[in-house]
């Protein structure tokens, strides 16, 4: 049996729509959502004087226009917030080297080792919200828990500003009475068919046989029964030493529009591809996962003939993967991009190979430095741009970025 430890779950309140009320006085107070203005405009960031009125994240602006019609609406200031997502993950890391990005705004922390160097796991977590508010003069959710499932579960209980521990001994009374749509992964449609089944609560989810959610969820269901007892082995690992990258994103409503899942996906593939640059790593394997409204999950992958870290390549590979689907396509709830099989040797290829890696990896570069500067959100694939930005503002009906490693 493995050794307990103690994770944390930083979350920025609402952070994009936050920056934005820090830096302009006159915001504060008020409903803000931060996204597109136009016909097509989404909103990727709602303050939560907004979220009252039933805006959120993901949501079309010209719904959440009708919801709140006094909200107002900015651009987003991306180099802005890559700066002070700096900053807070510069604390972070001052409190322990085990820090696993799962967005801009978010992150896992394993601070098992740092206990006895900084305090009980309490007052750690305490130490990082007040230096957060105090160095960017924003406000961090914390989660404090034996594993990732329920550190991130306890960051969500208290917020905003909240610090929520769950110890060893009270998992499952934390746990059974809350709606199982609190479990990772269970949106509107899960809900809808869980409740089909009698069940609303995790308690309700817990007391079916494991065979039952075998028949009715497939592989997913083995995650439903360990989640709702509590269970979570992943360990918290960071780019340099993970075996797999990947990005993945769950909708509360599922998409219908295939060329929306295909922006997406070149989206989570430039995500992955730069990380791997940022850390001089390559990989030999894409990978595409899509869960569908129904709960079914399947997973493709395509081995290339060498190893890379080009956008382009890891980009396009991932989209084919998709395609195979496309023909028999039907609504999709999770979509995940992700590389495995990594190394730190490129592949060399033929002399016209070569030629073309130099060219595409100079094109990379400089779209990095251009993330660097002024945010991820400043460059973007073609084909993807009709995204919403990226961010990591959970709330009820948030859209809910996710970056994974293995």
């Amino acid at each position: 049996m493995s050794s307990p430890r103690t994770i944390l779950h930083v979350d920025m309140d609402a952070f994009f729509a936050s920056v934005e009320q820090l830096d302009d006085p006159s915001l504060r107070g008020r409903p803000v959502l931060v996204g597109g203005d136009g016909p097509r405009g989404v909103v990727a960031a709602a303050s939560y004087e907004a979220r009252v009125f039933g805006c959120h994240s993901a949501m079309p602006t010209a719904i959440a226009r009708r919801l709140c019609p006094h909200a107002v609406i900015v651009r987003g200031s991306f180099a802005r917030y890559k700066e002070l997502s700096s900053q807070v993950f510069e604390i972070l890391g001052s409190v322990t080297p085990r820090v696993q990005p799962v967005s801009i705004d978010e992150a896992f922390m394993d601070v098992t080792g740092s206990v006895r160097l900084m305090g009980e796991p309490v007052e750690i977590a305490r130490t990082i919200r007040a230096r957060v508010l105090s160095e960017t003069g924003l406000t961090a959710s914390v989660g404090v828990a034996p594993n990732k499932f329920l550190a991130k579960l306890a960051s969500d209980l208290d917020k905003p500003d909240g610090l929520v521990m769950i110890e060893p001994d009270a998992i499952q009374r934390t746990l059974d009475p809350l709606p199982v749509g609190r479990i990772w992964g269970v949106g509107q449609a899960g809900e809808r068919k869980l409740a089909a089944l009698g069940v609303r609560t995790i308690a309700d989810l817990r007391a079916l046989p494991r065979e039952t959610l075998d028949a009715r969820f497939g592989s997913y269901g083995q995650r439903l029964w360990r989640l709702s007892r509590g269970l979570d082995d992943r360990p918290v690992h960071t780019d340099r030493e993970a075996k797999s990258i990947s990005h993945e994103r769950t909708f509360d409503q599922n998409l219908t529009d295939p060329d929306a899942v295909r922006a997406i996906i070149l989206d989570q593939g430039e995500q992955v591809a730069r990380r791997l640059r940022r850390h001089g790593r390559f990989a030999r394997t894409v990978n595409v996962k899509i869960r569908f409204g129904d709960f079914e999950t399947v997973t493709r992958s395509s081995t290339l003939e060498s190893p890379t870290d080009r956008t382009g390549v890891i980009a396009s590979e991932a989209r084919a993967l998709f395609d195979a689907w496309a023909r028999s396509f039907r609504s999709v709830r999770l979509i995940g991009v992700g590389v495995s099989q990594l190394t730190e040797t490129q592949g060399q290829g033929s002399l016209f190979e070569q030629k073309e890696q130099t060219r595409d990896r100079a094109v990379d570069r400089a779209a990095d430095e251009i993330a660097r500067r002024f945010g991820a959100g400043a460059i973007r694939l073609g084909g993807a741009l009709n995204t919403p930005p990226r961010h990591g503002a959970h709330g009820s009906g948030s859209t809910t970025p996710r970056s994974t490693d293995a």
